[in-house]
This record gives C-alpha cells, structure tokens and sequence, in this order.
C-alpha cells in the first residue's frame, strides 16, 4: 500500500497501527505501547488523497466520519504527527499544492470591508453554545496571561486584561476605542476602572447583540457603546486605543492601511496598544484545513 510505506518513511519517533478501507493493518513506525493507536481508515478514496494533501483531506475526513481513531484521541493522533514532522511539509504534492493555494490567496486577498465583514460573520456568527465550550465566563479569546503555572484560565485572562489597562494609563473622561471587541469583556472592565467613555466595534452581528446585552445588564450604558463597523470606517479622535487579537487577520497588504487609521484615529498625545499574536518560525502558507473552515 503506498500510503503505509509513504507513512513509514516520515514516522521515525513511536508509530500507530493503521487499517486501511479494506480492513487491512499496517504497523506505521515502532510503536511503543502495548495497546497502539488505531487510525482506521473507511473510504478507499482516502488511500491517495492523504498522499497528494493530507492537510486538508484529513481534516475533512475526520469531520466526517471516514477516519477513525481507536486506543487514544485525535490529540494524541495529532501529537504524534507534529512529533515526528512537525511545521514541515509531508510530501512535494503536498508542498505544491499548499504553495499554489498560498500564492492564490495572498494574490487575491483583498481585506476589504464588505470581505471583512463576511468574514468575521463565518466565524463568530454562529451558535453561543460553541463559544461556551472552550472559552472562560468573559469570552476572552486570545493570549491569556500566565503569571502562576497554577493560574486557571479565568485567571490568566483576567491578568491579561488588567495588564492592558494598566498599560493603557487611562486618565478621568478620555474616550477610548477597543477594535475589534469580540464580546465586550475589555471594553467593559475599561468602563468600570475608569470614568471614561469605550466604544467597542466588531464585525460580528452576535457579538454586538451580546455586548449591548451586557452594558445594558451592568448599567454601564452611559459609559459604554458597541457599534458594528470597520475601523477604517471610523472618524473620531480618541485619546486611547486598544486592539486585542485582531491585527492578525489584518493581512499584509492592509497593515500600511491600518496603522495610518490609528494614527488618523488617535489624539496627538494619543496611546495606542497593538496586541497580536506572532511567531518565532518563519512565515509559512496558510493550512488549507483552518483558512477554509475556521479563518477564511
């Protein structure tokens, strides 16, 4: 079977025990428990598309149903590919074709506000009940905060938030502007440290709804106001701006454009805080898997 001698070459560190469509194993590597995970394959056209792109067939193939994983979780299947080819491209079909997909993508990727907003609304404009899975009370979305490993994860993104507003240094009756405020629970602790005046935006239909639900809730009306709109539609001054998890989806071609808005947006003795998400590898293409069912 091509895909089982494929796999032997590129898993060198434990192994897992993979059964083809029909019914067929294969040991895949040297696996060293007792009980090996099972990757149970159920649709024979999977044979060869995990050859030519297994980044976005597998993922697809796991959602569903065709993949089966037996003695472990698809977190522990996942581990043990990133152990053993990690950032890495699989194969030169797979590099190809991410490259070609790369390419398109930054070609045609045009952040425009009417994109943007469709955008953001894939993502965040569906069921809260997904949101409440994962995320803490206050909705926090990105870089949480650790200063105690015992820090749970209300904790750490408390921390985060508190450390924002110290940063931010903000004076009595400033106005301050929060893009990108996902559901409000920065903009609203702004509020309550401060006596100034937040204005939240956000592309997300849902999240507006929850926000104004939640100022009105905390009587925070007369201090706090959401708005749906793009920054790069705002024409107000403002002494402070704060942005949380929101630069990444900017994209390449438009972070000229957007630092020329904050500094259109901010007084002259203004502050602004950027808080993004970076990394220390290269940039590499976007994974197939994520841009087309997570962040478009």
């Amino acid at each position: 079977m091509h895909l089982a001698n494929f796999l032997n070459k590129v898993i060198n560190k434990d192994g897992f025990i993979l059964i083809d469509a029909s019914n067929k194993e294969y040991i895949i590597g040297s696996p060293k428990k007792e009980k090996p995970i099972k990757l149970k394959i159920l649709d024979k056209k999977l044979h060869y598309k995990f050859l030519f792109h297994p980044d976005l067939y597998f993922g697809e193939a796991y959602m569903d149903g065709n993949v089966l994983i037996e003695n472990g979780s698809l977190s522990d299947f996942l581990d043990l590919a990133l152990m053993n080819f990690g950032r890495n491209e699989l194969n030169i079909f797979s590099y190809l074709i991410n490259k070609i997909r790369g390419s398109y993508r930054y070609l045609t990727n045009f952040n425009l506000i009417k994109k943007s907003k469709m955008n953001v609304s894939h993502h965040y404009d569906i069921s809260d009940d997904l949101y409440n899975l994962f995320l803490d009370p206050k909705r926090q979305y990105s870089c949480a905060y650790f200063k105690n490993k015992n820090d749970s994860l209300e904790i750490a993104q408390n921390n985060k938030i508190q450390h924002l507003i110290k940063k931010l240094n903000i004076k009595s009756n400033q106005k301050i502007l929060d893009i990108g405020c996902g559901w409000g629970s920065l903009a609203i602790d702004i509020a309550r440290s401060a006596n100034c005046e937040v204005t939240g935006i956000t592309l997300s239909e849902n999240q507006l709804n929850y926000c104004n639900k939640k100022a009105k809730e905390l009587n925070l009306e007369n201090q706090l106001s959401f708005k749906l709109m793009d920054y790069r539609e705002l024409n107000e001054k403002f002494d402070r701006i704060v942005s949380v998890g929101m630069f990444e989806h900017v994209g390449r071609k438009f972070y000229k454009k957007f630092f020329t808005q904050i500094n259109n947006l901010l007084k002259d003795n203004g502050v602004c805080i950027t808080h993004t998400i970076g990394s220390v590898n290269p940039p590499r293409d976007p994974h197939p898997w994520i841009t087309k069912y997570i962040f478009p």
